[in-house]
């Protein structure tokens, strides 16, 4: 089914050979014909079989109870892509659902019911389509249109109908709509966005007469909305206003007179609180106690219990709280580590959830609950996935440091070293986003680059990264974007300062938004760098801009600026590394996906063809069947090797 779904291979085919005519390089084609690699020499037997273990690492996430609350499903690769497995008791075995050539993404189990309602996109596209999955027999249906983007499934108490976020309407815009999946035809637009920015519905009421809906702006920006379904009256409940503040739901409360939400309205960090709707404006903080951001929330079906996490400088703290008395007590039999998707069993006298440690992948874990709702059980293991045979309890575990930066701010960072004494060669990866935040999670990746090429690894959260506050967030908005790559300067002197550690041989290494960074900072501190590592990243602000989606161009002038205005257009121009391109002269692998909607497959063809005209080295690979980022694991794999045979030549010798 997937395999119908449209994928522009004839834009595609047109954007390669234009690319083609203008350079000079040597090419070869591996998988089918889907990956091409340009100016990458042949990878040696002996790289991927000395590689093999670490690239068969597996997880195993939750997604979803099953409808008794026996069962739980999970999201695991066995093939190629991460596909739904059932798991009908801990330590089980994973039973297989769904067998598609693309990989799964969001999963919500319909309330009252068995079926499944799952997105998938095709190639990374990233226009997902939602399919209604049966899990008795394996058989699904798609129900949206096959071209929109759709997603932000939410159903309703009664399993009847949900809502949806979709571009149907004329392929910019994200309206919400909702459906009854054994009525299509009563599919309809429930609220039109007046504007360029992401609207979706986040939970129905008890009596599915109303439904909140959310308006992300940007990342400090906010809104919370009650929509009555029949009568479309709409009624705003927070965010907006001359000062920005964050501001997502959580759900209606059990009486159906108020709502859970987090909000940083209050203060520097995201605290949970709650109002009523008769005075949305009195809001009560419920944890200002806790100096740190509340991450998400989510409630039992009955309304009655809840559970949050924190985000304490990097590492989740799981708390149980009474909905109804607004207390809570913290879950101290947590391992250190991340919490991922959270959900209530149906009785609501357990709770499921990931969790990754720097020591294990994301596996399931099924937390017991007593009869009061801050009461506390034992924290079973469901899942144990396969790490190729790897023995973790040898990796190596991050250790928190904080550096100075050029304006006095203390920078946190994450360090992994490897065994022996050093000065080891140090790769500085940055996070994407800009507003993302670098997290001690478990990275075989990391751990291979340890093992194999003797490296230690520093991942720093800039200012800008999210988790430290508000006002650490905003402080690389707008005309202040390159104060960021100065922290990345301020790293390298603090490794300069370490003994360990050998400042004549520093790589760096990003995705995205951390691609930025890294063509920024290659620019910016060429003489202190050997190589770089570039994964979709955005090489020119204005170009990026003007070739992103159409449904995300607006958000994402939010974030960087608009660059149709002149002044800051010509900021943007002044900080893109493609227009300093002349000062970038160390080595650098491109990675890129083709069909990356977010930044264009001609933000990293056209950085490589100024890279080749100046003669510079310049290894570029480039995935047909994929999209920001690569998904697919025999393309992870060659990408993987690659990487290391490049930072072996350009990094170590």
């Amino acid at each position: 089914m997937i395999k119908r779904l449209c994928v522009k291979f004839l834009l595609m085919a047109v954007s390669i050979s234009s690319f083609e005519a203008s350079s000079d390089f040597t090419e070869r084609t591996v998988n089918n014909g889907n990956l091409v690699m340009q100016d990458i020499p042949e990878i040696p037997d002996r790289v991927i079989e000395d590689l093999i273990r670490y690239q068969n690492v597996r997880s195993a996430g939750f997604l979803a109870w099953t409808e008794a609350g026996q069962s739980v499903y999970v999201r695991t690769r066995f093939g190629d892509v991460p596909q739904i497995h059932e798991v009908n008791t801990a330590g089980g075995a994973r039973a297989q659902l769904t067998y598609f050539d693309e990989p799964i993404g969001s999963v919500n189990r319909q309330p009252k019911g068995s079926n499944l309602a799952f997105t998938m996109d095709a190639g990374g596209s990233e226009f997902s389509q939602i399919f209604l999955l049966d899990p008795s027999n394996g058989q699904s249906r798609m129900l949206t249109d096959g071209k929109s983007r759709n997603g932000s499934v939410e159903w309703d108490k009664s399993g009847e109908r949900f809502t949806y976020t979709s571009t149907r309407r004329n392929g910019r815009s994200n309206d919400v709509w909702m459906m009854a999946p054994e009525n299509p035809d009563s599919t309809r637009m429930i609220f039109e966005s007046p504007d360029g920015t992401y609207w979706a519905g986040a939970g129905f009421d008890h009596k599915g007469q109303n439904t909140l809906i959310e308006n992300y702006v940007s990342r400090v920006d906010s809104r919370i909305y009650r929509l009555n379904i029949e009568k479309g009256d709409l009624q705003h409940l927070a965010g907006g206003g001359d000062v920005p503040s964050v501001n997502s739901t959580i759900g209606f409360d059990v009486t159906g007179e108020g709502f859970f939400f987090l909000t940083d309205r209050e203060g520097e960090f995201t605290q949970l609180a709650w109002t009523s709707f008769d005075d949305p404006s009195a809001i009560k903080i419920i944890t200002g106690d806790i100096p740190w951001d509340v991450e998400n929330m989510v409630l039992s079906d009955d309304g009655k219990r809840g559970a949050f996490l924190v985000n304490a400088d990097g590492i989740n703290e799981l708390y149980l709280i009474d909905t109804k008395r607004h207390t809570y007590r913290k879950v101290k039999s947590l391992p250190t580590g991340l919490v991922g998707k959270m959900r209530f069993s149906p009785d609501g006298r357990r709770l499921a959830m990931t969790i990754n440690t720097a020591k294990s992948p994301s596996d399931t874990y099924v937390l017991a609950l007593g009869r009061r709702p801050t009461q506390i059980g034992e924290l079973i293991r469901w899942t144990f996935s396969e790490v190729g045979g790897l023995n973790t309890d040898a990796f190596r575990e991050p250790e928190l440091i904080h550096y100075k930066t050029f304006d006095d701010r203390e920078i946190p960072s994450f360090i992994y070293k490897p065994e022996g004494e050093g000065p080891f060669p140090t790769i500085i990866s940055i996070h994407g986003g800009p507003e993302g935040q670098a997290l001690p999670l478990f990275s075989s990746t990391y751990q291979m680059w340890l093992k194999k090429l003797g490296v230690a690894v520093l991942i720093p959260n800039v200012r800008g990264s999210s988790g430290y506050g508000k006002s650490y967030l905003g402080l690389d908005n707008g005309f202040k974007r390159e104060d960021s790559v100065r922290d990345i300067g301020a790293l390298m002197d603090w490794i300069s300062t370490q003994g360990d550690l050998a400042d004549d041989r520093v790589a760096v290494f990003g995705g995205s938004y951390g691609g930025y960074m890294v063509l920024a900072s290659s620019v910016h501190y060429s003489h202190r760098l050997k190589a770089a590592v570039d994964i979709v990243g955005i090489s020119n602000f204005v170009t990026f801009l003007e070739n992103t989606q159409d449904y995300r161009r607006d958000l994402r002038r939010v974030e960087y600026g608009d660059e149709r205005i002149p002044e800051m257009r010509k900021h943007l121009e002044a900080i893109s590394p493609l227009n300093s391109v002349e000062k970038i002269k160390i080595p650098m692998l491109v990675v890129q996906g083709q069909n990356d909607p977010r930044v264009p497959v001609t933000e990293s063809e056209q950085l490589v063809k100024a890279l080749r005209d100046q003669g510079q080295s310049v290894w570029y690979m480039n995935a047909l069947n994929e999209g920001h980022g690569y998904s697919k694991k025999e393309n992870r794999d060659v990408y993987q090797q690659a990487t290391m045979m490049f930072l072996k030549k350009y990094l170590l010798e």
